[in-house]
């Protein structure tokens, strides 16, 4: 886990004074299977607490959940003592307050279901806050994958892009090599996968395409152990063009490219120019490419610009010991998508439009899509979503437009919305984008 130490110096005061301190924060809240959870740092080390004389304290926890959808909440499980204040569709009010001799040892958790059983979603509205750089209106939209497990994956045809360069020696590689075969026992039997190594050559698991069979990744399995050792640079276009070649032929499935790498190249510009000139010009229109880096070494605003060409998803691990954890977790949001090829409706006659990702990527079962940005002019009441089923039905819904009157979306998706836009300044070299960012 990656650790952030913040401090900061209080002027000296008199004894018996009261130092009041108000940190404001955001954070994203976790989604697994339909819940939402959010764990906020509440544990305090013993040496704060004062020496002799034990001292009643009260510890305080205001909570207000608004879900932004007109859904009922469930409330799953917290981790104080909880009392319920206010219940509406869609939002639940809760107060923690405690008289205690010593602060929280725990952090504070909490846990809720929108439930739903059928795919569903909204539009958000906002106009710009004041001294915007950008006065043009705010929307977001967003898609949930329900609760409807009777929804199935599409069929997948992976390739996996493992960086073998001598950067990698030791726990990285080891921690990769751990995180892709997890991940490879999480396909169905039915799909298919290879593995691509790479450093200034190139090493290929299979020339043909592997179908998810328990011998297949045993096969695998040794491979990486026994062939395979890091060392040597990095060249990460031409594994690259081999995948490609390989899906080039995917029929009925989803070709899927998940890129792991922990180093930078100097052609990263290239690399996302032919992608996107791939997929522009006639290339194969289902490819997606996810992307995950390792360490802080690695090119995050690469990454990410490759992942949003590619209609991909993309995550990084800090340590060696984070690297399984959130590879697998990628992986399985990468790969378990229920609705594909995403377009929208109705927005074509608006004055401007800025979409962030401008690439929409699929929705997944085990996470909700999120598509924001601004706009002139006037929105309609209602957009219409249209996208792919897994038997290549087409699956339309209607998302009514409505103001966000108490949920500042904007907060919500500005750390999204500004990795973008620095993804998308760094391969532009734009520095009106760069402005915007840094405003």
């Amino acid at each position: 886990m990656r650790c952030s130490t913040y401090t900061f110096k209080i002027p000296q005061v008199e004894g018996g004074s009261t130092v009041s301190i108000k940190v404001i924060w955001s954070q994203k809240l976790l989604y697994h299977e339909g819940q939402f959870s959010l764990n906020v740092p509440f544990s305090f080390p013993a040496f704060v607490n004062p020496i002799g004389k034990k001292i009643s304290k009260r510890e305080k926890i205001l909570l207000n959940v608004s879900s932004g959808v007109g859904k009922e909440i469930l409330c799953n499980s917290t981790s104080h003592a909880l009392k319920e204040l206010r219940r509406e569709v869609g939002k639940m009010g809760f107060l923690y307050d405690a008289e205690v001799l010593t602060w929280s040892t725990s952090d504070f958790i909490f846990s809720y279901n929108v439930y739903s059983k059928d795919l569903f979603g909204g539009v958000l509205l906002q106009s710009p806050f004041l001294r915007d750089i950008d006065d043009r209106q705010m929307f977001c939209f967003y898609l949930f994958p329900g609760n409807n497990q009777s929804m199935k994956a599409f069929r997948k045809e992976v390739i996996f892009i493992i960086d073998i360069s001598g950067s990698m020696k030791g726990d990285p590689f080891e921690s990769a090599k751990n995180g892709l075969l997890s991940s490879i026992q999480k396909l169905n039997p039915e799909d298919s996968f290879n593995i691509i190594a790479f450093n200034t050559e190139t090493f290929l698991l299979s020339p043909l395409m592997e179908q998810a069979t328990e011998e297949a990744i045993i096969k695998a399995t040794q491979w990486l152990n026994d062939t395979l050792t890091a060392d040597g640079g990095t060249n990460i276009l031409v594994p690259l063009k081999q995948a490609i070649k390989l899906l080039a032929e995917t029929t009925n499935s989803i070709p899927v490219i998940f890129l792991i790498t922990d180093g930078a190249v100097e052609d990263e510009r290239d690399i996302c120019n032919f992608v996107k000139g791939y997929l522009t010009n006639g290339g194969s229109i289902s490819l997606r490419i996810s992307t995950f880096g390792i360490g802080s070494y690695c090119n995050h605003h690469f990454l990410r610009m490759l992942a949003q060409i590619g209609r991909g998803h993309f995550d990084i691990a800090y340590d060696a010991d984070s690297v399984d954890f959130r590879m697998q977790k990628l992986f399985t949001t990468a790969s378990s998508i229920i609705l594909a090829d995403i377009t929208v409706d109705a927005l074509e006659h608006l004055e401007s439009l800025e979409m962030l990702p401008s690439c929409i990527p699929d929705l997944s079962r085990g996470s909700p899509l999120i598509v924001s940005g601004r706009y002139s002019g006037n929105f309609p009441d209602s957009v219409k979503i249209s996208g792919t089923l897994t038997d290549m039905s087409k699956f339309t819904i209607d998302l009514k437009a409505r103001k966000a009157k108490d949920l500042p979306f904007d907060r919500v998706v500005a750390r999204r919305q500004i990795d973008l836009l620095t993804a998308n300044a760094w391969l532009s070299g734009s520095k009106e984008l760069e402005q915007k960012v840094c405003y």
